[in-house]
């Protein structure tokens, strides 16, 4: 029965969720290193850097969750150092995998945003994978499910509960399925649309923070900053904002995006930016039905998608990206 995963090790010893992250790592730098050429960067500096990376994406991982759930450990600080157990957060590991390619790349002397463009692809990717290691771990799963023709498989997961198996929404499938979808709009667009370096980044970035924005809501084991905020929801929302602002910057010399109409996209993404911070802060009412929640972040999520494509299709050409660089 899908709903309930068989075993959360693979084979001996070694756990479903530990394979599941490190063949996402190994497609990632598959992925990228195939590119380093087109992007003009010296050979082998994929590999390089992810001798470095990987590493300090762990750390920042679980040095992230610990953050944001310091009760759990104050009381046994060798725990921290138990990470086999679970209790890494992938927020911590782009943070800290960023850090670490800002360093690298001003050792090196080679371009930061390049660098970021060819591991973009393969880091969704790889989230989406990671996703499947919290169906055998049995968690990163969503509210309960109360009506009986919604409980299936993968709209649902059984999850052990006090009564015996509970059937809860199975948020990890549906991010496992966004990050899959924004992997394949960026292996298309980085060929077609993209025009300035770090747009591949930046645009991972920002749909992979617009789906956490809507998933983090149902999920039952979101880390939170206090009592009532989820840190990825606000941090999803400050991102968008963040690169929303970024590309206004970009282009704001551009012929056409001088005129005061081009601008009320980003003033109405601003607004609803500004609301959903308030609202998943608790300063505003948010004793909502779960529809009614689905609702509103999808709308904001959808704001924010449709005004970043409407700036950017607005810009003129500028430099263009490494896709244009002949082998």
């Amino acid at each position: 029965m899908l709903s309930v995963p068989y075993s959360r090790l693979i084979f001996g010893l070694v756990p479903w969720y530990s394979f599941l992250i490190v063949l996402g790592a190994a497609f990632a730098v598959f992925l990228a290193a195939k590119e380093e050429k087109r992007a003009g960067l010296p050979k082998d500096t994929v590999i390089d850097f992810a001798l470095i990376a990987l590493p300090c994406g762990i750390i920042g991982a679980r040095v992230y969750y610990v953050i944001f759930s310091w009760p759990q450990f104050r009381d046994d600080l060798l725990s921290i150092l138990r990470i086999w157990e679970g209790g890494i957060a992938i927020y911590g590991a782009v943070i800290a995998g960023l850090l670490t390619a800002w360093f690298f790349c001003r050792r090196k002397k080679i371009s930061f945003l390049s660098l970021c463009d060819i591991i973009a692809p393969g880091l969704i990717l790889a989230q989406a994978l990671g996703r499947w290691g919290n169906y055998f771990n049995q968690e990163a799963y969503g509210l309960p499910i109360s009506n009986p023709a919604l409980c299936f498989f993968p709209f649902g997961v059984q999850i052990q509960g006090s009564s015996g198996l509970e059937w809860h929404m199975a948020t990890f499938f549906y991010e496992s399925v966004w990050n899959f979808f924004v992997f394949i709009f960026l292996m298309i667009a980085r060929r077609k649309w993209f025009r300035y370096r770090g747009d591949v980044f930046c645009f991972y970035a920002f749909l992979y923070a617009c789906g956490r924005m809507i998933i983090e809501d149902f999920r039952m084991d979101s880390l939170y900053a206090s009592s009532s905020i989820r840190i990825s929801q606000l941090l999803s929302v400050v991102g968008c904002l963040f690169l929303l602002i970024r590309y206004v910057l970009v282009f704001r010399t551009s012929v056409k995006f001088r005129h005061l109409f081009t601008f009320l996209p980003l003033l109405v993404v601003v607004a609803t930016d500004l609301l959903s911070c308030l609202w998943l802060s608790g300063l505003l009412h948010t004793d909502f039905p779960v529809l009614t929640r689905f609702l509103l972040l999808a709308a904001c999520s959808a704001v924010n998608i449709i005004s970043l494509f409407i700036l950017y299709g607005r810009c003129s050409e500028g430099e263009l990206i490494y896709a244009d660089i002949k082998n």
